[in-house]
C-alpha cells in the first residue's frame, strides 16, 4: 500500500515521536513523586536506559508503547504499508526489551512494563488502580512484572 503522506510529512510525523517523556511516562512519575516516591529517570548506567529507576529498591519500570513494542493489544496493528520494514523494526525492539530484560535481572535489579493501553484506550485501567498496582509491585520482592490493559477479547 502506499503511504498517503508525502515523504517529508512522514519525516516530520515520525520526528514528532518522543522515545522518553512521554506523556504516559510523565503522568506516571507525577502521580509517584506526589505519593512520596522518589527515583532516578533514564539512568544511563544501566542496561535499557529505564524510565523509572528506584535505586533502593534496586527496581525499574519501563513505560511501553504498545505499537512500537509489538503489544497484543487493541493499540497495535501492523501497518500496511512498508511491511517487510515495520516487522524488522518491530521484532528488532521486541528483542532488545528481551535481552534488556535478561540484562537487568544478571545485574540483580527487578523489572516492571508499564504498557501503554493500561494509561489510555478502552481498556485503560483507572488511574488510582494502576498507581496501586505499580506502588504494590515496587513493595514487593516480585523480580518482574507487567500491566497492561484489562482484557477485553477484542485485542
Amino acid at each position: 500500500m502506499v503511504d498517503i503522506v508525502s515523504p517529508e510529512k512522514r519525516s516530520a510525523m515520525m520526528a514528532g515521536i518522543r522515545g522518553k517523556d512521554t506523556r504516559p511516562e510523565i503522568a506516571i512519575r507525577k502521580a509517584l513523586f506526589r505519593l512520596g516516591w522518589r527515583y532516578r529517570i533514564h539512568d544511563k548506567r544501566l542496561p535499557g536506559k529505564p524510565d523509572l529507576v528506584f535505586p533502593k529498591r534496586k527496581a525499574v519500570i519501563f513505560v511501553e508503547g504498545c505499537f512500537w513494542h509489538g503489544h497484543d493489544c487493541h493499540l497495535f496493528k501492523m501497518p500496511s504499508s512498508r511491511q517487510d520494514f515495520w516487522q524488522t523494526k518491530i521484532e528488532g525492539n521486541r528483542q532488545r526489551d528481551a535481552r534488556v530484560r535478561s540484562e537487568l535481572q544478571a545485574l540483580g535489579w527487578r523489572y516492571l512494563a508499564v504498557w501503554e493501553c493500561a494509561l489510555k484506550g478502552r481498556t485503560r485501567l483507572p488511574f488510582p488502580v494502576l498507581l496501586d498496582t505499580i506502588i504494590g509491585w515496587l513493595e514487593s520482592a516480585e523480580p518482574t512484572g507487567e500491566i497492561e490493559g484489562v482484557k477485553d477479547g477484542a485485542g
